[in-house]
């Protein structure tokens, strides 16, 4: 049986014996080690109490530590809601489609060339934005940033996986997907992500290939999705 299996009349001076027996077992319990009430008389427990004391102040500096973690992240996430509700606002006053094409690209192509926030990013790395509409119409400009397929998605095999999951994806992508977004700009995207819009998709590379990672959050990206898909079924198909 176990040192540790309840024995019938347990007594204090069988706790005393464990206890000297595993001088290790308040570091497997620090829990109990904050609840003892000690004896400070004569310097009796000043060991334990010091042992108590660092137990506190770790954990009051992880909590310090969490905090500020959390600071940190509630500060982006308001600045990508300003963002997010700007584009939104540009999106709402484009009369035509060309208007909504053009305020889309400016938004984003301004909004990722900002610094990013986290640490060993490459601050200012150029970013490169497509946006690929799944129709045809002769009033959309013509320029490098906008690829109209009225083909839709199967003109894009490389990308069948991503169109029939409909989510965000972030990363470093496979060059056969780099190649059928990025065309000539293929080698110097190093990280993008991919957002659905609906008919069409947007795509963001990053020059940095730690801008953007399967790790970071989806839920400002699909709002993003979301708002630009709404727009652009405001123009229906000639």
């Amino acid at each position: 049986m176990s040192e540790l299996s309840v024995k019938d009349g347990l007594n204090a001076m069988d706790v005393a014996s464990y206890l000297r027996r595993h001088p290790e077992f308040l570091g497997d319990f620090p829990d109990i080690a904050l609840a003892l009430t000690l004896p400070r008389e004569q310097g009796k427990a000043a060991s334990l109490a010091s042992y108590q004391l660092d137990v506190l102040r770790d954990k009051n500096r992880e909590l310090n530590r969490r905090l500020h973690e959390l600071i940190e992240i509630a500060h982006e996430n308001e600045a990508l809601m300003v963002r997010v509700h700007t584009l939104t606002l540009a999106l709402m006053r484009a009369r035509t489609l060309p208007e909504t094409a053009n305020a889309i690209v400016a938004a984003l192509g301004e909004d990722f060339r900002d610094p990013p926030a986290y640490a060993g990013a490459q601050a200012g790395a150029p970013v490169f934005v497509r946006l690929v509409l799944f129709r045809a119409d002769p009033d959309l400009p013509a320029a490098e940033w906008l690829i109209a397929e009225p083909a839709g998605a199967v003109a894009f095999p490389a990308l069948a996986e991503f169109f029939k999951r409909a989510e965000p994806l972030c990363g470093r992508l496979q060059q056969d997907k780099l190649d059928a977004l990025f065309g000539a700009n293929a080698s110097d995207v190093q990280s993008a992500v991919l957002m659905p819009i609906g008919a069409g998709l947007l795509a963001i590379g990053s020059a940095d290939a730690n801008r953007f990672h399967p790790g970071m959050g989806t839920v400002f990206l699909k709002l993003i999705g979301e708002a630009i898909s709404t727009a652009v079924a405001r123009f229906p198909v000639a």
